[in-house]
């Protein structure tokens, strides 16, 4: 089993691996690494759960803009190039916001 180290938004992680997969994982932490930064080029006070979170939830909502694009094209639909949407990163911070409210009203007795 092979086990490699990545950094994201500036800690370190090991995560094990396949034999002959580090160099995916390695591109794959790249990927995420760089959604983390990109959120935090905007400023504010963010703990590495949030960020990551933040940054998943980029992945997760570039991930589904692919998969309607493919589920489109598949059914023989041309579908106009998703145009990114600058206040992505806003909204997914309030979203995280919310959520963070919620598991702290669970987190009480």
């Amino acid at each position: 089993m092979g086990q490699v180290t990545v950094r994201v938004g500036g800690y370190s992680h090991p995560v094990s691996c396949e034999d002959g997969q580090e160099a995916h994982l390695v591109s794959l932490a790249a990927e995420v690494d760089k959604r983390v930064n990109s959120i935090k080029a905007m400023g504010g006070q963010f703990g590495e759960s949030r960020l990551i979170l933040l940054g998943a939830l980029l992945l997760a909502d570039e991930v589904h803009d692919l998969k309607v694009a493919l589920a489109q094209a598949r059914a023989g639909q041309v579908a106009a190039a998703p145009q990114p949407d600058p206040r992505l990163a806003e909204r997914l911070a309030r979203i995280a916001d919310r959520i963070e409210g919620i598991a702290q009203t669970l987190d009480r007795p």
